[in-house]
C-alpha cells in the first residue's frame, strides 16, 4: 500500500467531516495528516513539526485507556499541554489495532459530543483506512502470504516448498540453520483461529526487523516461526521474544504475557526442516508445561521431554503403578510437587524447602508419607526413574498442541 493513498484517505476523511486530522501509528509517530485545519493547538503544531508525540502528551493520553480501547475515546482538553480537547479513533483491522486516528475539537466545542455522532457516519472509511495500514508493512500482501504459506508446507515435509525456500535468495548459502517456535504464554483459547493466525504472523514480522540473523518469519494460530541463522545469539533472541510480547500484546489487545520460544538443533540441509520444526515445537511445548526450563530453550536441553515427544510415543502417567497410588492419595497436592522438585534438583532437600518455603523437617515428613503409602523408596533405583517419568508425562499430557 503506496503512503500516497494512505494520505489522501486522511484527506478524504477530513473533507467529509471538516475538521483537523492526524493519524500516528502505534508508537506515536505521524503517519499523515490533513491540511486543512478548522483549528490547530500547540499538541498539533508541534507533532506535525516533529512527527512525534512527546512524552508529556503521550502519557495524557495513555491515561485514558486508548491502548486497549476498541471505540472511539474522548480526551479531554490540558490547558498545561497546550491542548484542545479531541477524540482518539483506535483503527482496528481484522481485530488488530494498527493505529489512530486523531479528530480536534474546534475551539468553542465544549464537548465531543457532534464529532462521536459524525464518526458513525464515516465508518466505512475509516475502516478502509485500517486495512491500508495493516497492508502497509506488506505483512498481509499476497506475495508474503504465499512465502508463508510455501515456509510453513516445507516446515510440514512438503518437498517441493522445501526445493523453494532453498533456492530463496535470502536463505540459499545462508546455513547452518535453526528454526524457532515462538508461542505466546496467555490464554487465547477465545481467539478466532484466523484472526490469532495474522497475529502471530505480525508480531512475528515486526518482532524481527532490523535481526540479520532472522531470516524469514511465519505465523499459524497457535504459534510463530522463525528460520534462523544458527549465528544468532542470545541477546537477539532474548529481543525477539521481548518485542513479540509486546507486538502481541499491543495488536491483541490483551494483557502483555510472557512469551517462550523454543530451538531446534542446528542443520546445514534444508531437507532437515520437517526434523527441525518438529524439535522447535517440541521444545516450546516443554518450556510451557514446565517452568523450569525458561523462556528459551533448546531441543537438546528439555531432557526427557525429548522422548515423550517422539510421534508415535505416547506415555501414559496411569501406566505407572506406583504414581497412580501415589496421586489417589496426594488429594490436597502435597506429595507430588515436592517429590518431582526432589528429583529435578537432585535430591537436595534444603533447595526444596527453600524453593517452597517450607522447613526441612516438613519435606521429611512427607518423604516419609510417601514411603510408607509405596511401600518403596521414592529417591532410590527404579522407583525413582518410574515416579519422575510418569511425572514428566503427567506435565506432557498438558501441553498446547502445537
Amino acid at each position: 500500500m503506496k503512503t500516497a493513498d494512505i494520505d489522501q484517505a486522511v484527506v478524504n476523511i477530513a473533507a467529509r467531516i471538516d475538521r483537523a486530522l492526524s493519524l500516528e501509528d502505534l508508537d506515536g509517530g505521524l503517519l499523515a495528516y490533513s491540511a486543512h485545519q478548522p483549528t490547530a493547538d500547540r499538541v498539533r503544531t508541534n507533532f506535525l513539526l516533529s512527527k512525534v508525540v512527546p512524552p508529556d502528551v503521550s502519557a495524557w493520553q495513555l491515561s485514558h485507556g486508548i491502548a486497549s480501547a476498541v471505540k472511539p475515546v474522548p480526551v479531554p482538553a490540558n490547558a498545561d499541554l497546550g491542548m484542545l480537547g479531541r477524540v482518539c479513533v483506535p483503527l482496528l483491522a481484522r481485530g488488530f489495532r494498527v493505529g489512530y486516528l486523531w479528530v480536534l475539537q474546534l475551539d468553542d466545542e465544549q464537548t465531543p459530543e457532534v464529532i462521536l455522532r459524525e464518526l458513525r457516519l464515516i465508518r466505512p472509511e475509516m475502516d478502509a483506512l485500517a486495512e491500508m495500514l495493516l497492508n502497509r508493512s506488506s505483512a498481509d500482501s499476497k506475495a508474503r502470504r504465499t512465502d508463508e504459506a510455501q515456509f510453513l508446507a516445507a516446515c510440514l515435509g512438503d518437498r517441493n516448498a522445501g526445493v523453494a525456500v532453498d533456492g530463496w535468495p535470502g536463505v540459499h548459502g545462508r546455513g547452518p540453520w535453526r528454526l524457532a517456535a515462538l508461542l505466546e504464554r496467555g490464554d487465547n483459547a477465545q481467539r478466532d483461529p484466523a484472526k490469532s493466525s495474522l497475529l502471530h504472523r505480525l508480531a512475528a514480522l515486526y518482532a524481527t526487523l532490523g535481526i540479520n540473523t532472522v531470516l524469514f518469519s511465519a505465523g499459524t494460530e497457535t504459534h510463530a516461526v522463525l528460520l534462523l541463522r544458527d549465528e544468532i545469539d542470545g541477546f537477539d533472541l532474548s529481543e525477539v521474544r521481548m518485542r513479540f510480547e509486546f507486538e502481541v500484546s499491543r495488536r491483541g489487545g490483551q494483557v502483555a504475557a510472557p512469551a517462550l520460544i523454543g530451538l531446534s538443533e542446528p542443520f546445514t540441509d534444508l531437507r532437515r526442516l520437517p526434523g527441525a520444526y518438529s524439535e522447535a515445537r517440541s521444545a516450546v511445548q516443554a518450556a510451557r508445561v514446565d517452568t523450569q526450563l525458561g523462556t528459551l530453550v533448546s531441543f537438546r536441553a528439555t531432557g526427557v521431554y525429548q522422548f515423550l515427544a517422539v510421534a508415535s510415543r505416547d506415555v501414559l502417567p496411569s501406566e505407572s503403578a506406583l504414581f497412580s497410588e501415589l496421586r489417589a492419595l496426594d488429594r490436597n497436592g502435597e506429595l507430588l510437587p515436592v517429590l518431582e522438585m526432589l528429583y529435578d534438583k537432585n535430591g537436595s532437600v534444603a533447595e526444596v524447602a527453600e524453593h517452597l518455603h517450607l522447613h526441612r523437617t516438613s519435606i521429611y515428613n512427607r518423604l516419609g508419607r510417601i514411603r510408607s503409602a509405596l511401600g518403596v523408596d521414592p529417591l532410590g533405583g527404579q522407583a525413582r526413574l518410574e515416579l519422575h517419568l510418569a511425572l514428566k508425562a503427567d506435565r506432557w499430557a498438558g501441553r498446547p498442541r502445537l
